[in-house]
């Protein structure tokens, strides 16, 4: 049985790029994903902890599934963690096992009823599901599961259902209670695109990474159990030893024996592409993925953009957050002094879709405020991981000239965003990036800026410091790893002008 509360009356609308608001500008995050087995541990307090370690992954909602062995209770909520979760509700979750989600919406509307984990109920006590990614095939399914149009809310609510169905008729359960585990095999080979999974019955917490690992997904371990994490920042705070990544189409089943590692795919599908904006921007500083600190990654980042485009400057500055550990590596090799020129209101939460541009820009300075001090009559180096739209650069390049710079070089520590993302990030259509629609010449002159340059593809590669490891570049080479349903694809690849 399900435990959860009524939705809420109000209805949450999604706001994707290419609103006008300031988060359109943006790169948005994928999911976060977190699962515990631990007898005799307060599991729900172990997946909070968890969850606001991954929180940077998803704003929108979070939820968790909590088992006591017999039956599975899911609380979930609009907003952050901590307004979904207190101590009640917590202490309410009694069990031993335990799933939670951080969502942000790239696919279905930001709705209570899209917040996870998808609950599901064949058999005693059913399931639950957290996804991180996005399908490229949704389309294809649903209609091939004869589902009709607007039943399917989400990929994540496709993939409850499809696994719902492959479930054993209740006189049929089998007696060893790994029905979810074989309706896993039957269901996942027919998926194509990212999928890091988290699900969970009354007696198991299994982790699945899709064919080409697209999304992070790690294994810890506790002195009496186990934990599966998006990021190995939310195994640090409950106290797990990081153990390893899974590896790329891989299943792991969690239960009172420990871990057994199932392989649901065919050798032939498994492609290891990690996202690479998981080193850009999407994944914490002090997160590890392929065996290499995230941090400094994104340090060597700035080291190579120095000595790729150097420019004589007074001052390198990044902007906060996602910035500033470039700058610092783009400051110690040119020996150019780093400084802070921009303070980040650390307390804003999302920005609303905003109607005209003085309205836009009063948006970008609730968030960022110029130190003028440390800004007036300097050329500045100013580093960013990347531009979107670049509305949010050009109202941020105004800021420093009205603060007194005499000179802003923009300096963006990954290649030129061209192409949308299928797998999990939120980057609108073609038609809305800027380095898509603008040489960089028109790209420097509509922002203003005295020059623009971006990291290489092979600079960043080199960056990362993983030799051998497979990455996904769609968004920056066109180059997509799977197929993508027509359907996904038709307008999002259109280019138009864009407009000043």
């Amino acid at each position: 049985m399900t435990s959860a509360p009524s939705p809420p009356p109000e209805a949450f609308e999604s706001r994707g790029a290419g609103s006008g608001d300031g988060e359109g500008d943006t790169i948005h995050e994928a999911c976060g994903v977190f699962g515990v087995y631990a007898p005799g541990q307060p599991v729900s307090h172990l997946t909070f902890d968890g969850l606001f370690a991954l929180q940077h992954r998803g704003q929108e909602s979070a939820g968790m599934a909590v088992s006591d062995g017999e039956r599975i209770f899911v609380e979930k909520s609009m907003g952050l963690v901590s307004n979904a979760f207190d101590d009640y509700k917590l202490a309410a979750l009694q069990g031993h096992l335990a799933i939670g989600h951080t969502r942000y919406s790239t696919t279905g509307s930001s709705t209570w009823h899209n917040a996870q984990p998808v609950y599901r109920e064949p058999g005693e006590s059913g399931f639950a599901l957290g996804h991180n990614g996005n399908l490229t095939n949704t389309p294809t399914l649903a209609d091939e599961a004869g589902m009709l149009p607007g039943t399917v809310t989400s990929d994540s609510d496709l993939v409850g259902e499809l696994i719902a169905r492959e479930f054993p008729s209740d006189e049929a359960m089998s007696s060893d209670g790994r029905d979810l585990e074989r309706a896993l095999l039957k269901v996942l080979p027919r998926l194509e695109g990212a999928f890091s999974f988290v699900l969970m019955d009354a007696a198991h917490v299994i982790g699945v990474r899709d064919p080409h690992g697209f999304r992070p997904l790690c294994l810890g371990k506790l002195d009496a159990g186990w934990v599966l994490a998006s990021e190995t920042p939310a195994l640090d705070v409950i106290g797990a030893h990081f153990v390893r990544e899974l590896d790329p189409g891989e299943m792991i089943v969690v239960d009172a024996n420990g871990y057994r590692s199932v392989r649901p795919f065919p050798p032939e599908r498994v492609n290891p592409t990690l996202c690479i904006f998981e080193f850009v921007y999407m994944s914490r500083p002090d997160s590890v993925l392929y065996n290499q600190e995230v941090h400094s990654a994104r340090q060597r980042m700035g080291e190579l953009l120095a000595r790729q485009a150097p420019v004589p400057a007074d001052m390198v500055m990044g902007v906060p957050e996602s910035g500033v550990p470039a700058a610092e590596g783009y400051a110690r090799h040119s020996g150019i002094p780093y400084g802070q020129g921009l303070v980040k209101n650390r307390y804003i939460g999302r920005t609303f879709i905003l109607p005209d541009q003085r309205m836009r820009d009063r948006g970008v300075r609730r968030k960022l405020n110029p130190l003028r001090a440390n800004i007036n009559g300097k050329r500045l180096v100013v580093v960013d991981d990347s531009i979107v739209r670049g509305t949010t650069t050009r109202q941020m390049v105004r800021m420093l000239r009205e603060a007194g710079a005499s000179e802003v070089h923009l300096r963006i520590s990954s290649p030129p965003l061209k192409w949308p993302c299928f797998y999990g990030m939120d980057f609108g259509t073609r038609a809305e990036l800027l380095a898509a629609n603008m040489s960089l010449e028109e790209i420097t002159k509509y922002l203003n800026a005295d020059s623009v340059a971006y990291l290489s593809l092979d600079n960043l590669v080199t960056a990362i410091g993983a030799p051998g490891a497979g990455f996904c570049t769609a968004c920056l080479s066109g180059e997509y790893p799977t197929e993508v349903d027509d359907a996904l694809s038709k307008h999002v690849l259109e280019v138009q002008p864009v407009r000043g």
